[in-house]
C-alpha cells in the first residue's frame, strides 16, 4: 500500500533510461533499462510514490519541445504498464543551466513543488539520481539520497532501501 506521504524521487535519463551526450529529444530516442518496471513496481509495493524530478535543458536549448518531453512521459508510462504500475508524476525543468531558475537541479525548486502538491514528508523519503547536482538537492530538502552510478543501478537502490525497510 502507498503512503502518500512518502515519495522516491528519481532523476530521468541515467536512472530510468539511457542517457544521450545529445539529450533524449523524442520518443525514438528513449531507451528505458530493463530492471526499471519491476523497480517502480516495487517502489510502490514498498509504500512509496515514484516521481520523476529531471532537468530538461535540450527545451531551452532548442533541441526539443515541452510535447515532445511530455510525449517521452507518456511513452515512459505505456512501457510501464504491462509491469502494472506508473511514474506518479513527471516534473521538468526546461531552463538551461545559465538562466538560473529556482527549478532545476541543485536547487530545489521541483522537489518542493512536487512536495506540496503531493503532501510528502521529505525526511522520509528519497533522491535517487546519477549527478551531484541530485544528491546536492536532495539533500538540500531533507531526503535520504542514493547515487545512482554504471556498478549501481535503480534496481540496486531500491533492494537497498527494502533492506532498510525490513532491518
Amino acid at each position: 500500500m502507498i503512503n502518500p506521504n512518502t515519495a522516491i524521487f528519481l532523476d530521468r535519463d541515467g536512472v530510468i533510461n539511457k542517457e544521450k551526450d545529445d539529450y533524449v529529444k523524442s520518443e525514438g530516442e528513449l531507451e528505458i533499462f530493463p530492471y526499471v518496471g519491476n523497480s517502480i513496481k516495487k517502489i510502490h509495493e514498498l509504500g512509496f510514490l515514484a516521481i520523476v524530478i529531471t532537468n530538461q535543458s535540450a527545451i531551452n536549448r532548442g533541441l526539443t519541445t515541452h510535447e515532445n518531453i511530455i510525449m517521452i512521459h507518456e511513452q515512459i508510462q505505456k512501457i510501464l504498464e504491462p509491469f502494472q504500475t506508473k511514474i506518479d508524476a513527471f516534473y521538468y525543468c526546461p531552463h538551461m543551466p545559465k538562466e538560473s531558475c529556482s527549478c532545476r537541479k541543485p536547487k530545489t525548486g521541483l522537489i518542493l513543488k512536487a512536495a506540496a502538491t503531493w503532501k510528502i514528508n521529505l525526511e522520509s523519503s528519497w533522491v535517487f539520481g546519477d549527478s551531484d547536482s541530485d544528491v546536492i538537492a536532495g539533500k538540500s530538502v531533507g531526503c535520504k539520497t542514493t547515487k545512482i552510478t554504471p556498478n549501481f543501478n535503480l534496481q540496486n537502490a531500491v533492494e537497498q532501501v527494502e533492506e532498510l525497510l525490513t532491518k
